[in-house]
């Protein structure tokens, strides 16, 4: 058996913060005048205790579920630690999601306790309320009076009730995977499985401590974001300031100024996206300076993996640093130092420019149903393009029978104290992913190196063969096309047909400069429907793809989205990974006429 480490339960792990920390900033949120007020251990650990004194009021026990639909919020980590205290589990839920869903993971969950931010959602779950609804309470966390959050945290003052302590076996909660097809499924995380990520985050991410900073934007309803995030921090006495919403971000890197940024690839391209559009619309010396700075930072890698080194590379490079990336670290708050990045590959030159920029990105890769930390890049260790080593006390393994070619590339299973305990009420599912000797299956395709370094190739269920049996993996080009400035997504199709086509989601608001030059309608059905638009995007795909894929995989024509993949459209998962097949079936018409024209 895997080696434990103490403490084994969010419960202890938590209580222990607020003894050590308990003067320490923790939250910090945005007031009514834009600026962020910040709030101790001290403070949030006296109202995880009074909720969960309520809690225990309405009859909430050990083995009880709890629910949540919220975004990230004070009120949120408060409901989910006084959950734990109490034995129970929390099951986290989007505000950004359809009622059907909310609606089959409180029924599939046994949720009796439910949390939400809003009325309206309220509203919109009340049938499944009272006596006979499986839902005995909901409780609105943004709101006064009787029925509210705050009256029952002032109930469980009145109250006091005492924290359980949960075993390592026990359940801590239901993060239910949006997934690509059929229902969401609910994977089971025992508090060991959480904590022995939390163990392992720290042993690898070694310098955080009690002075790290996050701005938190990644929703804890899903594992990333809370485990890498939520609780880590929490463990080291640190701090989050949430940020207000996707849109004001870059304000609020500025006024939280993070040490810490956990992040996604998405975030990093449309940095890296913007500061090129924005340098070749300045030109001049700004654009010299720039483009300088990036080719000695490329040289001077070249030359440190050959052990030399340049005088003259490294002064052009110090004055690009000093006069270009010093501002784009200080976009960041000037004081970041790890900035880990997951859910979906990211491009590795993207990574590399911002590691020359100064601000260091360490690549990871996890899953849910691995609590969810897998493998990962650290500031002693980093290889641009790997997912860097397994994380501590996790074992990987490629099995390489899943193949037709021989060699060491194969299916990625894991092995380790982070393997989920299995999906609620779905054996046969679960059953499908576990094999007999307790490791879990991925679906990526994978291999690893002689340094111990994982790469990811691809996804099984994502790859396919064309009509000359050659295997298409789609994500290693996607991840390359939407490196163009005008191109926001991009899914590449072709089974069982003789070539490759592409779907194209543009970027609409950098398309309408090229549009107002041509005399082009810019709203987005007249760019979708533009062959000068269609030109531009199908020469960007082929400048990303040429010299880097074989010809029979880069696609040989292009269909334009008028409309961007997103969550509300039910295009993509909450973690804003393609719904493959959802995509498929809303565009198989267009695509057809891709084939048929051909």
């Amino acid at each position: 058996m895997y080696q434990m480490h103490k403490p084994d339960n969010l419960v202890e792990m938590l209580e222990e913060s607020i003894s050590r920390y308990a003067e320490n900033e923790w939250f910090g949120v945005k007031n009514g005048n834009n600026e962020y007020v910040w709030h101790t251990y001290r403070e949030i650990g006296a109202r995880i205790n009074n909720l969960r004194s309520g809690m225990a009021i309405l009859g909430i026990g050990r083995g009880d579920t709890v629910g949540i639909i919220s975004n990230n919020s004070v009120e949120w980590a408060v409901a989910c630690y006084a959950t734990y205290g109490l034995g129970a589990r929390y099951v986290t839920m989007y505000e950004a999601e359809l009622a059907a869903t909310w609606e089959y993971i409180i029924k599939d969950s046994g949720i009796k306790l439910l949390f939400v931010s809003k009325p309206e959602i309220r509203e919109k779950l009340s049938h499944l309320a009272g006596i006979s609804g499986p839902v005995k309470n909901i409780i609105e966390t943004n709101a006064d009076g009787p029925g509210s959050m705050t009256d029952l945290e002032a109930r469980g003052a009145m109250q006091p009730f005492p924290s359980i302590k949960p075993s390592a076996d026990d359940i801590a909660g239901l993060i239910y995977t949006s997934g690509t097809t059929g229902d969401p499924k609910g994977v089971l995380l025992s508090h060991g499985n959480i904590t022995s990520n939390i163990h392992a985050i720290l042993k690898h991410f070694h310098m955080l401590s009690e002075h790290t900073r996050s701005l938190s934007f990644l929703p804890w309803a899903h594992s990333y974001g809370q485990v890498c995030e939520l609780h880590a921090v929490m463990r080291i006495g640190g701090s989050y300031g949430l940020a207000e919403s996707p849109a004001t971000i870059v304000d609020d890197l500025a006024k939280v100024r993070p040490t810490l940024l956990v992040s996604v690839p998405r975030i990093f391209y449309r940095v890296y996206d913007a500061l090129h559009a924005r340098m070749k619309e300045t030109g001049g010396v700004a654009e010299a300076l720039f483009n300088m700075g990036v080719k000695s930072g490329r040289r001077r890698r070249e030359l440190a993996r050959a052990g030399k080194k340049s005088v003259i590379e490294n002064m052009k490079f110090a004055v690009a640093d000093r006069l270009v990336f010093s501002k784009i670290r200080e976009k960041f708050g000037g004081r970041l130092t790890i900035a880990l990045t997951g859910s979906a590959a990211i491009n590795p030159a993207v990574a590399e420019f911002f590691n020359d920029a100064g601000i260091p990105v360490y690549e990871a890769l996890g899953m849910t149903e691995a609590s969810p930390g897998i493998a990962t890049n650290t500031p002693d260790y980093n290889r641009v393009g790997s997912c860097g080593k397994a994380f501590d006390q996790v074992r990987l393994a490629i099995d390489t029978s899943v193949t037709d070619e021989p060699g060491r590339e194969g299916e990625l299973i894991v092995y380790g104290p982070n393997v989920m305990k299995g999906y609620h009420n779905k054996p046969q599912a679960t059953a499908e992913v576990m094999t007999p000797d307790g490791g879990l299956r991925t679906g990526d395709m994978a291999f690893i190196d002689d340094d111990g370094f994982l790469y990811i190739t691809g996804r099984i269920k994502e790859s396919f063969k064309l009509e000359n049996g050659k295997y298409i993996f789609p994500a290693a080009m996607e991840a390359e096309i939407v490196l163009s400035p005008y191109i926001e997504y991009a899914m590449v199709s072709g089974l069982n047909r003789p070539f490759t086509v592409c779907l194209v989601v543009p970027d609409f608001a950098a398309l309408k400069k090229f549009a107002a030059g041509l005399g082009i309608p810019d709203d987005p059905a007249s760019l979708a429907a533009s062959p000068r638009v269609k030109e531009l995007l199908a020469s960007e795909i082929r400048a990303k793809l040429a010299n880097k894929f074989g010809s029979y995989e880069i696609p040989r024509d292009i269909l334009v989205a008028d409309e961007g993949f997103s969550v509300d459209n039910g295009l993509l998962t909450q973690s804003f990974k393609l719904k493959r097949r959802k995509v498929l079936e809303k565009y198989q018409a267009g695509i057809e006429t891709l084939y048929a024209g051909a």
